[in-house]
């Protein structure tokens, strides 16, 4: 099951950008997943639940997924389209292309900290 190595990653991620006393607060993670991005939504917050769990760092942080729909650009037309039923079909003059312009990211879209009173953030750094 690869999305508990993806799940690590991501918490490698955030602890090389920010400080633990930044993750001490942290309180999600917004997701951005695309449909060819190999990923499964819910597998990958069940992976989510089980290494925040087993490990306790980070257990009260929610995951959140938004699932990003694959687009076409047609290259014969100069517009994008929605793929439907993995379709690869241009909707607007019926061209077949591959040329994939969204449905493929796996991104860390935003995090969230909870608010922090300055005089308590320099009281945690001085334990």
């Amino acid at each position: 099951m690869h999305e508990i190595s993806l799940v690590r990653s991501i918490f490698n991620t955030l602890s090389a950008e920010f400080s633990p006393e930044e993750l001490a607060t942290l309180e999600a993670i917004d997701l951005k997943v695309g449909l060819l991005s190999n990923v499964e939504p819910l597998l990958l917050q069940n992976a989510f639940e089980a290494v925040t769990t087993a490990e306790q760092k980070f257990e009260a942080v929610q995951l959140n997924v938004e699932v990003i729909p694959i687009a076409i650009h047609c290259t014969t037309c100069a517009q994008d389209s929605p793929v439907e039923r993995y379709k690869f079909v241009c909707a607007h003059c019926g061209q077949a292309n591959n040329n994939v312009v969204r449905g493929t990211e796996l991104l860390i879209h935003r995090v969230h900290f909870a608010e922090v009173e300055p005089e308590a953030l320099s009281s945690n750094q001085a334990k």
